[in-house]
């Protein structure tokens, strides 16, 4: 299926609920946002179906975000679901890693792919700060879980603020020479209320780590899923590093995927407010038929692109990120 930019749109990524455990400071604001109410809230017979229905309609990957999807009861089993349709080629999931200790091997068992983690300083009291109460220890064990059960690659998303310090790149570049991780560096969208400044520029990133004098960053494309990252690799290192740059250099022109917020809206681009409620035609009676015509015309909506500056934009966003989905 292709929109009218001759992208060919192939990826759903599904909003399974506006509740977290953190608080980002980049993601919520300081007052927090008021969480929907559970019947707001899609069910999960309603995400299946409309999985189902768009599955048959192009669709063949799946990507689980929140809030944070690991606090919603039910998720392994529905992940179980959504492979039980046996026309989704690859499910996987974003979180922050805090609840993966103890869940991961479940996860893989039920047909999760693999995970994204966002992690974007190991400085416990930083991490803290950023996240307003998280235990980075906890998300630590987390993904050495994810790795143990085998969602591989397994992704560490690094928003690059300006918290982020020598330190951190220092264990970044241990740890994908130890492990078979991706360790991706994404510029910073000035979209909320944060307090947050953006961090070094990829470019800065990319001579910090060859500074490290552990062999020069070379460009790959060896990496499933690869998305809007731009891939590369060390010599002998066992995991690669990605740079994804929403404000720089803009990947709009190849952007593959639809949004599905949790309560029920298609959303065609992250940093827009056009939306089309496709739960209400479903709590109406909606056919599949009815279903596909929102999705096509959600795809016929699609922006060319963004225009969001490392200044911000002049879009004012109806959604925080939290109850958009990552």
């Amino acid at each position: 299926m292709y929109d009218g930019h001759n992208r060919k749109i192939n990826y759903l990524r599904v909003s399974v609920t506006d509740r977290c455990n953190f608080r980002c400071v980049y993601c919520m604001p300081t007052q927090g946002v008021n969480m929907l109410r559970h019947e707001e809230i899609l069910t999960y017979e309603e995400l299946l179906r409309i999985i189902r229905v768009v599955s048959h309609h192009g669709v063949s990957k799946i990507r689980l975000t929140g809030g944070e999807p690991l606090v919603r009861r039910g998720i392994i089993d529905f992940i179980r679901n959504i492979a039980d349709l046996k026309t989704i080629t690859d499910i996987s999931l974003t979180t922050n890693g805090s609840l993966l200790a103890t869940m991961a091997t479940k996860l893989k068992a039920a047909g999760l792919t693999r995970v994204n983690i966002s992690l974007d300083t190991i400085d416990p009291d930083q991490f803290q700060n950023i996240t307003r109460g998280g235990d980075v220890n906890e998300t630590i064990r987390g993904m050495e879980a994810a790795l143990t059960a085998g969602l591989i690659p397994v992704k560490l998303n690094v928003v690059l603020t300006n918290i982020i310090t020598e330190r951190d790149l220092a264990y970044f570049v241990d740890l994908v020479h130890r492990e078979p991780i991706s360790i991706r560096f994404i510029e910073y969208m000035p979209i909320g209320e944060s307090q947050l400044a953006a961090g070094p520029s990829i470019e800065e990133i990319k001579a910090m780590i060859n500074a490290f004098g552990r062999g020069t960053l070379k460009p790959t494309l060896d990496i499933r899923g690869n998305g809007p990252a731009k891939y590369f690799y060390l010599p002998q290192a066992k995991g690669s590093f990605g740079f994804i740059t929403p404000i720089s250099d803009h990947f709009c022109g190849v952007c593959n995927r639809i949004r599905l917020t949790a309560d029920g809206k298609f959303k065609p681009c992250l940093l827009s407010n056009q939306e089309i409620d496709v739960k209400a035609a479903l709590r109406d009676g909606a056919s599949d038929n009815d279903i596909v015509e929102l999705f096509y015309n959600t795809i016929a909506d699609k922006p060319q692109g963004h225009t969001l500056t490392n200044a911000g934009g002049e879009t004012k966003f109806f959604r925080k990120m939290s109850q958009i989905g990552g």
